[in-house]
């Protein structure tokens, strides 16, 4: 390994840290949202909702597990990885938003 590689490991697994402690941050807070929506559609006994939230868990812990898989990721796969993962998380996110605003809709008409 040549001297010039082994200053970049340190820096990138630095890198990956960084951006695993960003994703995990944004997983937690879905979680927490999804374990509100899941008590008011367990309040309620509304089955569709909490079959959708099953849904979007399910979502959740495929991005925990490839967000663990990045650290075993090298090289030029690291990015495509990354990308996939940030194109998760934005699902993730926008998924919970619309279940939000599901939420929202039915609590005003009820």
């Amino acid at each position: 390994m040549t001297s010039k590689m082994q200053t970049d490991l340190p820096a990138q697994s630095a890198m990956l840290k960084a951006y695993a402690d960003k994703i995990k941050a944004q997983v937690h807070e879905a979680k927490a949202k999804l374990d509100l929506f899941e008590a008011a559609a367990q309040k309620k006994k509304a089955q569709a909702e909490i079959a959708a939230i099953g849904g979007v868990k399910t979502a959740k812990e495929q991005l925990e597990r490839k967000l663990q898989d990045l650290n075993a990721t090298h090289g030029p796969h690291v990015a495509r990885a990354k990308a996939d993962i940030d194109a998760d998380v934005v699902r993730l996110k926008a998924t919970i938003d619309a279940l939000a605003t599901k939420f929202k809709s039915h609590s005003m008409t009820k």
